[in-house]
């Protein structure tokens, strides 16, 4: 009975994937396999309209708030220990040791996890898996793909799934029926978690797959390059000190211009916009006043604010000096 129960989900996600196949006959670029995970897409879309989804707000009517929010961090801490794992695998060793004292926090302190008392002691919290893991140390991401039940993904992080799944303590719970229960529960509260997030989607999304795999990639990708948006790089290129790497002439200071009596004379103030460009002294001697010496000389010396100073011919490092 179980093998046939389990024969009939298969075929009706084939079946899924296949009625998906001859809707879209341009695939977007960078999408091959579009029209299989649209098809794969529109029948998680049903599992969950029609049973995940109302499973989770009459868990979220039923189930107290704070209880919810226990419940959440006795999974996050569960997870903060394969996200621990990864991170050391990344060398990322200061967010690791901070990742397995958070576990050790919440779990002593936290009663087995069901308080964050890291958090409240400013330890903060990761995001890591095997699939980024793999994207850490090059290996390309392959196709956009999205899983039956398990929704977005790439065929690196699918791969990356299998891992997870057996660096998840979860997996050594015995019997075998418990750790299925609570993968199941962790399910139903973290889709009680997205109620309000997938009714905005849902008004506000023109095409719902588009969205969420344009949201899912850059995710991945902030994630793996550790925030700054691209794959983290060893080589590093040479710092540039070229101050006319703009091309742009300067622009020539304006000319002095008479005034009437009483006015400030605009000559002293041209002169030490050439000062900018010019050792003190021949500033001083072209515009007649005395002008400032530069800032860190011996003298305290300063020059017209936010003027960039070619450096002396002894030294070929720029310096950025500034009006006192």
């Amino acid at each position: 009975m179980q093998t046939t129960h389990v024969k009939n989900v298969a075929l009706a996600i084939a079946a899924a994937a296949l009625a998906g196949c001859a809707s879209v006959q341009t695939p977007t670029p960078g999408d091959p396999l579009e029209s299989l995970n649209r098809g794969v897409f529109k029948f998680n879309d049903t599992v969950d309209t029609y049973a995940l989804k109302p499973v989770a707000k009459g868990y979220q009517r039923v189930v107290p708030d704070p209880v919810r929010k226990s419940v959440t961090n006795f999974f996050s801490n569960v997870g903060d220990v394969y996200i621990a794992a990864n991170e050391l695998l990344q060398l990322k060793i200061a967010d690791g040791v901070g990742d397995i004292m958070r576990v050790t926090i919440n779990t002593i302190f936290g009663v087995g996890g069901l308080f964050d008392v890291a958090t409240l002691a400013k330890l903060p919290k990761h995001s890591s898996d095997f699939g980024i893991t793999l994207g850490h140390y090059g290996v390309p991401s392959g196709p956009y793909l999205v899983l039956p039940l398990l929704g977005p993904s790439t065929v690196r992080d699918a791969a990356g799934l299998v891992v997870d799944y057996y660096g998840n303590p979860l997996s050594y719970v015995q019997p075998s029926s418990v750790s299925w229960a609570l993968y199941g529960v962790n399910l139903i509260n973290t889709r009680a978690n997205l109620l309000g997030t997938t009714d905005v989607l849902q008004a506000a999304a023109i095409d719902k797959y588009s969205f969420i795999r344009g949201a899912y990639l850059q995710r991945r990708r902030f994630l793996i390059s550790g925030g700054d948006g691209a794959v983290p790089s060893y080589e590093q290129p040479p710092p540039n000190y070229d101050d006319g790497s703009s091309g742009a002439a300067p622009t020539p200071a304006p000319a002095p211009a008479s005034g009437p009596a009483g006015a400030a004379p605009a000559g002293p103030s041209a002169a030490s916009g050439a000062a900018a460009a010019l050792p003190a002294e021949t500033a001083s001697g072209a515009s007649g006043v005395a002008a400032p010496a530069p800032l860190g000389g011996p003298d305290g010396e300063t020059v017209p604010g936010q003027q960039y100073v070619p450096p002396p011919p002894r030294t070929g490092f720029p310096v950025i000096r500034m009006l006192k």
